[in-house]
């Protein structure tokens, strides 16, 4: 016999498909739907088919949209390209008010042992983008692990030859970060981008 009547074991089950949810915070999740209000639990899932019918993928940069184009690539300056893994990376970048370039989201990273080639990520549509002309610089903005570091080395070595400048952001020690608790990796990263005082 089930511990959970099936409602609630389904409910449970939808929960666990979330990133970061296991077991015991589904659980959590089931039971605080069950003690909203029917009003609440109208509105809660309301707005999980409202954003399921309104946001797509912007043409141009693949960010989340309403629009056939997001805001950022119809407003900004279309001359620096910051490239991405996902479009929560273009949200983390958005908070600290001082990129004021365009983003190009890839929906992935190259990961051979996940059977993710160039073709599988938005590499194509970023190569087409550049190679249109009136772009001076694209930022490799992807995360600094194998797979990230390999996606931004062969989409630097496409771009270079258009004459474009590639940079990738700096890695290091996180500020309020100890020396003695930092992984090799990321610490011989932040000796070789040191920079002078």
């Amino acid at each position: 016999m089930d511990v959970f009547i099936e409602p609630i074991g389904r409910l449970m089950n939808e929960f666990s498909k979330l990133p970061g949810v296991g077991k015991k915070t589904a659980q959590r999740y089931a039971y605080r739907v069950i003690s909203m209000s029917e009003e609440e639990a109208r509105s809660f899932s309301e707005a999980i088919l409202d954003v399921k019918r309104r946001i797509r993928f912007c043409k141009i940069c693949g960010n989340f949209t309403e629009d056939e184009t997001c805001a950022i690539c119809r407003t900004r300056d279309k001359s620096v390209i910051c490239v991405v893994k996902e479009p929560k990376d273009v949200v983390a970048l958005e908070k600290l008010h001082e990129f004021e370039g365009v983003y190009h989201v890839l929906h992935g990273v190259i990961d051979p042992m996940n059977n993710v080639g160039p073709s599988e990520i938005r590499a194509k549509e970023l190569i087409d983008r550049v190679g249109e002309g009136g772009v001076r610089e694209v930022i490799m903005a992807t995360n600094p692990d194998v797979e990230g570091e390999a996606t931004a080395l062969y989409l630097a070595r496409l771009i270079k030859p258009l004459g474009v400048k590639v940079t990738r952001i700096a890695h290091g020690v996180p500020v309020g970060g100890e020396l003695e608790y930092t992984d090799d990796l990321t610490l011989s990263r932040a000796l070789q981008e040191r920079k002078e005082l």
